[in-house]
């Protein structure tokens, strides 16, 4: 569970690491330029909409046609254009593509590689089965929720042959039951938030909320993934944060900032995550969450026995 957890901050941390790492061009995700911002740019066939998510450019198009579709939706999160919580997955994919680790690993091929398809995701990478889960079906389910068009229908591509990836909303809910039906969730979420009379901020805890359930299960649903981790290298000796050589000093930081979270969680028996979920029990004790995490990640002079310290403060409060 916290594992997932911890990969899941992580991937929420992204937006923090954008200055370090090469995922942005001209303050957008990167080769945000070439992708397409009109459905009707994506292939059809017999008046189905078939995206090719095997294909970088078209999986980061699938996100920038969600974005654009509940943008409309997403004033409660903030006066900026990315506040947006479907960014990180943006610049998510993109590190994915920069760090090499959307290429085919068992060498059986050049999908992905410099050398060969640079703009290939292989079907065998662990990292690319994961993305999967966090954009596909979520496109597939904000397709079938209306929010791509009234009727759309929507098929996934998929390389011949291969046959354990859902390609459509009724085959995901199928197999993914839990998943798709958070992703729905959400997405109706989004519509009657428009109507709401909450106060704003709440809108945005009950939004968030919804997007954080969608995003673990498809996290869950992603261990359908894990037999292509037998293709990862193995752990690199010497290769403990902060100090990993090849990482930047950022995403060191952030690396320790989680694996010491996980140390402390375990040599207290699982105490750290009851806490933190004894403390976050009111809308106003997840803003501050939210906020401390980021100074947690972003500010390396931040104490982490101020951490321990505010969580269970806030915790004492519910």
């Amino acid at each position: 569970m916290l594992r997932l957890t911890v990969l899941s901050l992580l991937l929420a941390c992204a937006v923090s690491l954008s200055s370090s790492a090469v995922i942005l061009e001209d303050g957008m995700p990167i080769l945000w330029n070439q992708t397409n911002g009109q459905l009707t740019d994506l292939p059809t066939r017999n008046g189905v909409i078939t995206p090719n998510p095997w294909h970088y450019l078209q999986r980061m198009t699938l996100y920038r046609l969600m974005i654009a579709a509940t943008d409309p939706f997403m004033g409660c999160m903030g006066t900026n254009a990315t506040d947006g919580p479907m960014w990180g997955l943006t610049l998510q994919l993109g590190w994915l593509r920069t760090s090499g680790r959307l290429a085919d690993p068992t060498g059986a091929t050049t999908c992905g590689l410099k050398t060969g398809d640079t703009m290939c995701i292989s079907t065998q990478s662990w990292w690319g089965c994961g993305n999967y889960f966090v954009s596909a079906l979520p496109f597939l389910s904000a397709a079938k929720q209306g929010f791509m068009g009234a009727g759309a229908q929507v098929q996934m591509q998929v390389p011949k042959g291969v046959t354990d990836y859902c390609t459509t909303h009724a085959d995901c809910t199928t197999r993914y039951p839990d998943a798709m039906s958070k992703w729905d969730a959400f997405f109706q979420g989004l519509k009657s938030s428009n109507e709401s009379t909450l106060p704003e901020n709440e809108k945005k805890d009950s939004l968030l909320g919804l997007y954080w359930a969608a995003q673990m299960a498809s996290n869950y649903a992603a261990a359908t993934c894990n037999s292509r981790q037998s293709h990862l290298s193995s752990e690199e000796e010497g290769d403990v944060a902060p100090k990993i050589a090849d990482l930047s000093e950022e995403e060191n930081h952030s690396l320790y900032v989680f694996s010491w979270i996980h140390t402390i969680n375990d040599l207290l028996a699982g105490s750290m995550v009851r806490i933190w979920k004894s403390a976050m029990c009111s809308v106003e004790t997840r803003e501050k969450g939210r906020e401390m995490m980021e100074q947690l990640v972003q500010q390396p002079d931040f104490a982490k026995e101020t951490f321990i310290f505010i969580i269970t403060g806030i915790g004492s409060r519910c």
